[in-house]
């Protein structure tokens, strides 16, 4: 779990939610705490990604789903998640959602986020919780954390055949997906264009067989295993 730096004086909050009486609720509670301040806000992920690093938060409180997606929509929020803690690498995403969804969460850990909660809860365990991942602790449900291992250890959804189908160059890539990369980062570290990036992944996640992003990445995971137990 992230570690935040050190600080003076109170907590700095980012909040992201598409829903702007949302977004009011959760500032009038934790600007109402002596030691919470909320430093800025963000509506969608192109303001959230613009916005949070120039202000340089300790926690960013974010919206797992965001805009018209619903309830089988994409995790938009956890992509922000993925992309704050690139640039960011101290600040500490508490996930916030409506839906109990352990793909979410799956999603979630693998970005780097530091709790996960539903908005059911009651505003003094969020403020609890945003005090928790501010310290560095974990604020993920020890029995559905517990489920997404679980799916880490088990088989590699992809197996040699589909493999041998990638090229050396979608291998590479396929590695630093792997190792949390954001399609931006790859693209800097490969000297890509990111619309090359992200061809490329979709070609990749064809070839493997699978539909989403995260599925290749527990596919390099069991891949690295391997290559480290030969």
């Amino acid at each position: 779990m992230p570690q935040t730096a050190d600080r003076d004086g109170p907590i700095g909050v980012f909040l992201l939610d598409d829903h702007e009486v949302v977004r009011r609720g959760l500032r009038d509670l934790l600007d109402a705490e002596s030691d919470l301040k909320v430093v800025g806000e963000a509506a969608n992920a192109r303001e959230a990604i613009a916005r949070a690093p120039a202000v340089r938060p300790h926690v960013a409180v974010l919206d797992v789903r965001l805009g018209s997606s619903g309830e089988g929509g994409d995790h938009e929020g956890i992509e922000v998640c993925r992309e704050l803690r690139a640039r960011l690498p101290d600040l500490a995403c508490l996930m916030l959602t409506s839906f109990d969804d352990d793909e979410a969460l799956f999603d979630a850990i693998m970005a780097g986020a530091a709790g996960y909660v539903l908005k059911q809860i009651n505003g003094s365990d969020l403020v609890s919780a945003v005090r928790t991942v501010a310290e560095g602790r974990s604020m993920l449900d020890p029995g559905a954390t517990s489920r997404v291992m679980a799916r880490l250890r088990g088989p590699a959804p992809s197996g040699p055949v589909e493999l041998e189908k990638l090229s050396p160059r979608e291998r590479e890539i396929l590695q630093l997906i792997g190792d949390g990369l954001t399609n931006r980062q790859i693209a800097e570290r490969l000297f890509l264009a990111e619309k090359t990036v992200k061809n490329r992944i979709s070609s990749i996640l064809s070839k493997l067989g699978v539909g989403r992003r995260i599925q290749a990445a527990v596919i390099a995971e069991r891949i690295k295993e391997r290559e480290a137990g030969q």
